[in-house]
């Protein structure tokens, strides 16, 4: 799960990382008053969405004004105008593609000097098994472009979970960052901070891009990005309280309410599956074959009936689907379960696209006869391959 820049500098704050001074802005009509509480002479005015590149992103509507979603006022009544002219407009970056992404919330804070613009990240390195820092001196870029063309400039360590942080660790990036006199002190105390925060709220990744340093030599956090694990949100009822349900996808929203893992992709054949391993091994045979998945689908080893069902209906509920695939292997999961889950979903919403089932293990003859007593439709395949061959190719016609 994801959140945006001010509750995540929220919490920066609560944990000793310093941050500018700012306001949140959810209606025109409180942006005067939210800029006049700040002390100004300048003002930041920053669009809130799940998605980086914003100052570099435009506004799809011509009456937005010029400039991103990062914009500078010199005065209230100045950033007030940028509020009304972005607020509810569709911004436009290189991480939301094309359709971008509505702006409903805005970010004003005081704006600050900078002398130098520094890249810090905390995340869970899968390699290891640890926490990982990454620092670049190379703040304010996208740290692909950084590994791509100067990789020398990043430094990367993992964190052995025995003995967790130690001052070392901060020093480390201090020097890396090139960092010096009482800069190295300041390192060491937000790297620990950032740490305990980091594993006490069970993050997946923290990113300061750019952690600057002020003209008087000060260390400030200037931007924040967070994401937690969605598994340990349970343990943490005050992280699940931001959650902005408008920044997701709507049908990933509606299977993570049924229990189901899924993600949207920009394909054409939906998939049906249980186990996330075959699930991998459906959407490669699928690219295989000259097409690709429109999503991923990982109903469960245990889901039921109304489950499928509702899976069902999220993959239909896509536009771009012009056919789909279910890919069934029945060990906990028996395969009548998910056969009658599919004639009630298509008994209910329809079927207007080409359907292949490949169904196999735990009652799986129960299964075949269910759908074919049903009168449906449906294509039948006798295993993995030729349910992706048949599938491509009804889809191409």
């Amino acid at each position: 799960m994801n959140i945006h820049e001010y509750q995540a500098k929220a919490l920066l704050r609560d944990h000793g990382a310093p941050v500018s001074d700012g306001r949140a802005v959810l209606r025109a009509e409180e942006a005067k008053m939210a800029a006049g509480a700040l002390e100004g002479p300048i003002w930041v005015v920053k669009a809130q969405i799940h998605a980086g590149g914003r100052g570099k992103g435009h506004f799809a509507e011509g009456d937005a004004g010029a400039g991103g979603g990062v914009r500078l006022a010199r005065s209230v009544e100045e950033a007030e105008a940028e509020v009304k002219r972005m607020l509810g407009r569709t911004l436009v970056t290189r991480q939301t593609g094309p359709a971008g992404k509505q702006v409903n919330r805005i970010y004003i804070e005081d704006g600050s000097d900078i002398a130098r613009e520094l890249y810090l990240a905390l995340l869970v390195d899968r390699a290891s098994s640890r926490v990982s820092f990454v620092a670049s001196t190379e703040g304010g870029m996208d740290i692909e472009e950084v590994a791509a063309t100067t990789p020398e400039r990043i430094v990367s360590f993992a964190v052995d979970p025995a003995t967790g942080y130690q001052g070392f660790h901060g020093r480390r990036i201090a020097f890396a960052l090139g960092l010096e006199g009482r800069q190295v002190k300041q390192c060491v105390a937000l790297m620990g901070a950032l740490y305990r925060l980091f594993v006490a709220k069970d993050m997946e990744m923290l990113e300061i891009n750019p952690l600057i340093v002020t003209p008087g030599g000060e260390l400030k956090c200037l931007d924040a990005k967070m994401g937690f694990d969605s598994n340990a949100l349970y343990r943490h009822p005050d992280i699940l309280a931001l959650r902005d349900e408008t920044e997701e996808d709507p049908k990933e929203l509606a299977a993570s309410q049924h229990d189901l893992n899924y993600i949207a992709l920009d394909g054409e054949i939906g998939c049906m599956v249980n186990g996330a391993g075959l699930a991998m091994a459906t959407m490669d045979i699928i690219k295989l074959y000259g097409s690709e998945p429109a999503n991923f689908l990982d109903v469960g080893g245990g889901a039921t009936k109304e489950k499928v069902t509702e899976a069902f209906k999220i993959i239909t509920s896509d536009p771009n689907v012009k056919g789909i695939l279910i890919n069934i292997f029945g060990g906990i999961m028996r395969c009548d379960i998910i056969a009658e889950g599919v004639v009630e979903a298509v008994t209910e919403v329809g079927l207007e696209v080409p359907l292949v089932v490949r169904l196999e293990g735990t009652n799986v003859e129960k299964g075949k006869e269910i759908i074919e007593a049903s009168g449906l439709n449906v294509i039948a395949a006798d295993d993995l391959s030729d349910a992706a061959e048949k599938i491509v190719k009804a889809v191409n016609g």
